[in-house]
């Protein structure tokens, strides 16, 4: 894969100030490439209008991008049905209309909602909140010290109570990978409904929604080269059209009386008022960037990196690096002995190096290991092994420098 050529698609490598910068945070937010903007400009100042709402030529042409990106993101994740597939503002708010549409409906009290130790908090905080709401019981599968989830006690954690399991495709801070197919097999023998957080694993592997047999499985624009302020929610269509909506207003009725109204058919009834509709094309653009390099090449050129890093970081006395050392995302979190994971981080920036430091909103994983914060690397198609060692050579530095102070 030719990286230095990947790079030229994307502005912010060329913006005068950002010369040199190398971007190792892409667990947080990826970087866009100029398809994806100028797709959202076009938008803006060609085709910009209101979908589903009107005859004339803008509003067609909106819809039918708005559209598109649907029909994209269905077959990029292999759903069976483009309306199995609600935007949304992001990731979060998709955790949050399951566990809100079908967890006040569904959960009763007395029913187990099986999550674990290894959530971003938001495929965690709602579930805590839904258990609340409807007297159900919070379980956890554990996480180990070597940052994988202890899927052998599956057996014993599924029960004829199990209603829900909440589980992550894979971790932001370990960059551990879930076999959440084992999951959902082992939930199904019991008829409990499984939530999928692919908001990591999207962007760097191929996923099928329907091979996983995943109930509901989401994700987030930005993590993929999109734009910010949008999410997926996929879930199969007997699901959504058993679970009730969470936003009311326009756009998602069928009627509306006096005092009562009916809803619109999928997807339309979860899709309340004026959609994010730049994002969802521009998210379709980021799609078929992707489809261009081809998933397949991206998850490989992932895993050199990730292989080519670890094999430099794993020498290093005073390095300790959290998560499996093989079989990972492209996600490398990582303390130096005696430096705070901040002061790690702003050293780095001294260097021109992106990365990201603290508990990044995955509090149980630090209680786990005992820890209050790390210092985050990860990487992405636009990544070379060329940064991988100045990434190297700044711990080097780092080290020596706070060596004095200690």
């Amino acid at each position: 894969m030719n990286v230095e050529e990947i790079r030229r698609s994307f502005p912010i490598f060329n913006y005068p100030e950002n010369k040199g910068l190398i971007y190792l945070d892409s667990a947080a937010t990826t970087q866009r490439p100029i398809q994806v903007l100028e797709t959202i400009r076009k938008f803006n100042e060609e085709y910009n209008s209101n979908i589903h709402r009107s005859a004339y030529k803008l509003a067609e042409r909106a819809t039918a991008g708005y559209e598109c990106a649907r029909l994209q993101i269905a077959q990029f994740i292999g759903a069976a049905h483009p309306h199995e597939i609600i935007f949304t503002r992001g990731a979060t708010e998709a955790v949050n209309f399951v566990a809100i549409g079908w967890g006040n409906k569904f959960l009763k009290p007395g029913d187990e909602i099986l999550i674990s130790e290894m959530e971003h908090h938001s495929n965690l905080v709602p579930w805590q909140m839904a258990a609340k709401r409807n007297g159900a019981i919070l379980k956890f599968i554990s996480l180990n010290q070597n940052g994988e989830l202890e899927l052998e006690a599956l057996d014993d954690l599924v029960t004829e109570r199990t209603r829900l399991v909440a589980i992550t495709h894979a971790s932001n801070v370990l960059g551990s990978r879930v076999n959440v197919k084992k999951v959902i097999e082992k939930a199904h023998q019991v008829d409990a409904v499984v939530v999928v957080d692919g908001a990591q694993h999207v962007p760097h592997a191929r996923v099928n929604v329907e091979d996983l047999d995943a109930d509901f499985y989401l994700f987030s624009g930005h993590k993929m080269l999109g734009p910010m302020g949008i999410g997926i929610l996929y879930g199969k269509e007997k699901h959504l059209d058993a679970m009730d909506p969470v936003l009311f207003g326009g756009s998602m009725i069928d009627d509306v009386n006096y005092y009562e109204s009916t809803w619109a058919e999928l997807p339309w009834k979860f899709e309340a008022g004026t959609q994010n509709i730049p994002a969802v094309i521009g998210l379709g653009a980021a799609i078929e960037f992707l489809e261009q390099i081809g998933m397949e090449r991206i998850e490989a050129h992932d895993r050199s990196l990730t292989e080519y890093c670890l094999n430099q970081l794993e020498p290093l006395e005073k390095i300790r690096i959290f998560g499996p050392h093989r079989q990972r995302l492209p996600v490398i979190s990582f303390a130096i002995a005696g430096i705070h994971a901040h002061d790690v981080a702003t050293f780095f920036d001294s260097r021109n190096i992106a990365i990201r430091s603290g508990h990044h909103c995955a509090r149980l994983i630090m209680r786990k290991l005992q820890i209050s914060s790390t210092a985050r690397a990860s990487f992405y198609l636009y990544n070379s092994k060329e940064e991988i060692d100045k990434f190297i050579r700044v711990i080097h530095e780092a080290i020596g420098y706070f060596s004095r102070w200690n």
